[in-house]
C-alpha cells in the first residue's frame, strides 16, 4: 500500500532527501486571493460580514458570534462522562508538564552599577482556534489553553466553527472544554473570517464589544492558514500548520501490528496526512504492508485512510541501517517521529529534527494527542528543522530592561562613540557624551 522508496547502498545528501522525501503539499498562496476580500470585508464592516460569510460557508447564520455562558455550562452539564473524564485526565497531564515551563525574570550584572533584566511578559490577549471540519477537536482547546494559562494570559477567546446540527453553535463538546478549563468566551465561528475578526474585533448583535487578540494560535484548514499568514503583522500567530504527519523510523524488532496501526491513525485526520515509515527491514515493510491491506478496511473511515496512505505524502523509505535512518528522519523532521528499534532511548536522543518524539512499542502518537501531557500543536512540513511545538513560551514575550548608572555609563562612553562613529552614526554617540558635557 505504501509506495516504497530505496535508499540502501547510498546516502544521500541533506538536499537530496529534502527533494525526494514524501511530503504533503498545501499551497498556502494558491488560495490567498481568495482570503483576502475576506478579511478585508470583516475589516470593513465586522459581524455583518461575518455573519454572511458563515451563513455562505458553513451553511448557518448564528444568532449571535459570542455563545452565552448558559451554553457553555450545559454542554458540560450535559456531556457523556467518559469523555469528561477524558477531558479532565488530559488537562490535568497538560497542566502538569506545561505549568514546568514558566521562566522567571533574571538579572544579570554586566558591570558595576549596571544590569541588564530579561523580564517576562505574558500577551495579553489570545484568540484560540478549534477546527471543526472532518473531525471535532476539544483536545486541540486543551493544547492551546493550558499553556496560556500556564503563561499567564488574562484573557482567552475559543472561536469553532458554528454547526447547523447545534442550532448554530460550535460542536457541545468544544464548549464544554472551554468550561471546564474555564474558558468563558467562545465564539461561534471559524474559517477565514473567524482570524480576520479575531484580529480586528467588532461588535455583536446584542451590541457586545468582541475585543481584539493580540495573538492567535490553532490548527486549521488552508483557509484559516492563509488568513494567519495575511494578517501576522498585525496579530501574532504560533505557526503556518500545515497537513499532519507521523514518521515511523523502524528496525526489524518492531511489531508490524503496531506499526501499521500508527499509520492508520495519523492518515485518519485527513486525505492529505502523510504517513511515513523508515526503516532498514525489507521483511518489516512487507509484514506492514499486509498488515495495512487487513486493518484499513476494517476503520470506520477507510477510504479517507486509503487515500492519504496511498498519495505522494505517504510511503516507505528502506535505508541500509539505523545511522542512514536516523539521517532521513533529520531531513524529513516530521511533526510526530516515533523511534520503534533496539535501543529506541539512545536511538531518540541522536534524533535533531522532530516536533515530539514517541519512543518505544508504547508511546505512540495518540498518547501524545490526548493524555501524554505533551502539546500536541506541533510544526509540520519540515518546520521542525527550525521551530517548536506550542508551549508557554510561545504566549511569553523577552522584555530587556536596562538600568545604568552614572559612573556605569561613564566608563563605556569612549567605546560607544568608537562604535558609533564606525557605523557613521555621531548623533548616537552624542546622546552619550551630551550627558557628560
Amino acid at each position: 500500500m505504501l509506495t516504497r522508496t530505496d535508499l540502501r547502498g547510498r546516502v544521500p545528501s541533506t538536499a537530496e532527501l529534502r527533494a525526494t522525501l514524501p511530503r504533503a503539499e498545501m499551497d498556502v498562496e494558491q488560495v490567498l486571493h481568495q482570503v483576502r476580500p475576506v478579511i478585508e470585508a470583516v475589516r470593513d464592516r465586522g459581524v455583518e460580514a461575518v455573519l454572511e460569510f458563515t451563513e455562505k460557508f458553513d451553511s448557518v447564520r448564528p444568532d449571535r458570534v459570542r455563545v452565552p455562558a448558559e451554553e457553555l455550562r450545559r454542554a458540560l452539564d450535559e456531556l457523556d462522562p467518559q469523555v469528561r473524564a477524558g477531558l479532565e485526565e488530559s488537562i490535568a497531564r497538560a497542566r502538569k508538564v506545561h505549568n514546568d515551563q514558566r521562566r522567571t525574570d533574571v538579572t544579570t550584572q554586566v558591570v558595576p552599577g549596571g544590569t541588564v533584566t530579561e523580564r517576562w511578559v505574558p500577551v495579553e490577549r489570545v484568540g484560540l482556534y478549534a477546527p471543526g471540519g472532518l473531525a471535532v477537536y476539544p483536545s486541540s482547546v486543551v493544547m492551546n489553553v493550558v499553556p496560556a494559562q500556564a503563561a499567564g494570559v488574562e484573557s482567552l477567546v475559543v472561536c469553532s466553527p458554528p454547526q447547523a446540527e447545534f442550532g448554530g453553535r460550535p460542536h457541545p463538546v468544544i464548549l464544554a472544554a472551554a468550561q471546564l478549563l474555564g474558558v468563558t468566551e467562545v465564539w461561534a465561528v471559524g474559517g477565514a473570517q473567524a482570524v480576520a475578526l479575531l484580529a480586528y474585533g467588532g461588535t455583536d448583535t446584542d451590541g457586545a464589544e468582541l475585543v481584539p487578540a493580540d495573538m492567535v494560535t490553532g490548527p486549521g484548514n488552508v483557509f484559516v492558514t492563509a488568513a494567519k499568514r495575511q494578517l501576522r503583522s498585525l496579530i501574532g500567530i504560533d505557526s503556518e500548520a500545515g497537513p499532519t504527519e507521523i514518521a515511523i523510523l523502524a528496525d526489524e524488532t518492531a511489531d508490524p501490528v503496531h506499526v501499521a496501526a500508527d499509520l492508520i491513525s495519523q492518515a485518519e485526520h485527513d486525505t492529505l496526512a502523510a504517513s511515513v515509515l523508515v526503516t532498514d527491514s525489507e521483511a518489516l515493510a512487507d509484514a506492514v504492508d499486509a498488515e495495512l491491506a487487513r486493518q484499513v478496511p476494517q476503520t470506520k473511515h477507510s477510504e479517507r485512510i486509503r487515500t492519504a496512505l496511498t498519495g505522494k505524502q505517504s510511503g516507505c523509505i528502506l535505508v541500509s541501517g539505523i545511522d542512514d535512518g536516523i539521517k532521513v528522519v533529520d531531513a524529513y523532521a516530521a511533526e510526530h517521529l516515533e523511534i520503534q528499534t533496539a535501543q529506541a532511548e539512545q536511538v531518540a536522543q541522536r534524533v535533531r529534527n522532530a516536533g515530539a518524539i514517541f519512543v518505544g512499542p508504547y508511546a505512540p502518537v495518540s498518547l501524545g494527542d490526548y493524555c501524554a501531557g505533551s502539546n500536541h500543536v506541533l510544526p509540520t512540513g519540515g518546520c521542525a528543522r527550525h521551530s517548536s511545538g506550542l508551549s508557554v513560551q510561545s504566549f511569553l514575550r523577552g522584555i530587556h530592561v536596562i538600568s545604568y548608572t552614572e559612573q556605569a555609563l561613564r566608563d563605556v562612553a569612549d567605546k560607544v562613540v568608537a562604535l558609533a562613529t564606525a557605523e557613521d552614526l555621531p548623533a548616537h554617540g552624542q546622546a552619550v557624551t551630551a550627558r557628560f558635557d
